[in-house]
């Protein structure tokens, strides 16, 4: 049987989702069983909507198909992708916790060098629950895990950190490629597991992955729109880097912080390199244009929350990348459909300045 959470760190049961997309029955949470139990899941299943998801007895779960998201969300379900995983998002709207952490259908626990089971639900939490440090890089990685400090030389009126917005965990076994990788490494495996957690530094990118992620959101949860992916959209799989863009810029913008590394999950399932292929080719075209947009962005002071800046960055995004690709303008408009679904089905929230939220 697998450790419980570490007594000295809270469990947050009550205050934090487990998000799954999905189109089979969910077997996988038989291994997560003993970290997953005490959560409630939210479960979108992609896909036929006729189709019967099977989930484990004794999980407290919610399970939503395409027709409960027509029912809920109405003509702003345009905004939620088909027959692609950024439908994971619908959760996120839906869920009424601060914490959110999301995770694949093959994806299972796996161990450290010990042998040691890994609780990943634990290693979130820490890190969302702990400072981060995007203005200034520590050379001893997170100063706030155990056995790390700050170093010499850095500068004590930063030391406090800013709040976590993003935890973003990492893979052993099959790594998070793209299609042209897969085809020529189609037995690369990731081994290496480094025990260590970082900040992204401010200013900086990074590839964000959906398979093994946490976040607060009440902190950043409306920058975390998955994009319109999939079904009837000129990509796919990109869905996770789109929001991770995003995100970042948004994040950097009021100060909030983003780590990665710990904790790993077990990725079991390389998915067809040559379907991956179509679904990413336009992705992969684009995202030379995409990247210098984002490296380059700039919100004005006014946007002093999470949704005046997503709003700001659609109309950025409309204006710049219209002209990439006619899908740019589409993907505008569904990003502020997105938070229009977000403010009707949260309606007692209000955030203020800082990015925070507190009921009304």
């Amino acid at each position: 049987m697998a450790d419980s959470l570490n007594p000295s760190i809270p469990m947050l049961k009550d205050e934090l989702d487990i998000v799954i997309p999905t189109i089979r029955n969910l077997d996988f949470l038989e291994k997560w069983r003993p970290f997953f139990e005490p959560y409630h899941l939210i479960i979108v299943q992609d896909g036929d909507p006729s189709i019967t998801i099977k989930v484990p007895k004794g999980f407290d779960y919610e399970l939503y198909n395409r027709n409960d998201i027509i029912k809920i969300l109405g003509p702003k379900a345009s905004c939620i992708s088909f027959k692609d995983s950024a439908c994971r998002c619908f959760g996120y709207l839906v869920s009424k916790k601060k914490y959110i952490f999301t995770i694949d259908d093959d994806c299972f626990v796996a161990k450290d060098p010990s042998g040691k089971e890994i609780n990943a639900l634990e290693q979130h939490i820490k890190n969302l629950l702990s400072p981060s440090t995007p203005f200034f890089f520590n050379t001893l990685y997170d100063p706030y895990q155990d056995g790390a400090d700050f170093v010499q030389g850095y500068p004590f009126s930063l030391r406090e950190g800013v709040p976590t917005a993003v935890s973003h965990g990492l893979w052993l076994n099959i790594p998070d490629y793209d299609a042209p990788t897969q085809l020529v490494k189609p037995l690369g495996r990731n081994k290496r597991y480094v025990d260590s957690v970082l900040t992204i530094p401010m200013g900086t990118l990074f590839p964000m992955c959906g398979m093994n992620l946490a976040f607060n959101r009440e902190l950043i949860g409306p920058a975390m729109y998955f994009g319109l992916m999939g079904d009837g959209q000129p990509i796919g799989r990109y869905d996770d880097i789109w929001a991770g863009w995003c995100t970042k810029v948004i994040c950097d913008h009021l100060g909030l912080g983003v780590k990665t590394g710990l904790p790993y999950i077990w990725h079991s399932k390389a998915s067809d390199p040559f379907v991956n292929l179509e679904k990413e080719y336009n992705g992969i075209h684009w995202q030379e244009e995409l990247i210098p947009f984002f490296q380059s962005a700039t919100l004005p002071k006014d946007c002093t929350s999470v949704k005046k800046c997503y709003i700001e960055l659609s109309k950025q995004v409309k204006a710049k990348l219209g002209k990439v690709d006619p899908y740019f303008l589409k993907l505008a408009d569904a990003m502020v459909t997105w938070i229009e679904a977000w403010d009707e089905l949260n309606p007692s929230v209000a955030e203020i300045p800082n990015g925070t939220v507190k009921g009304k």
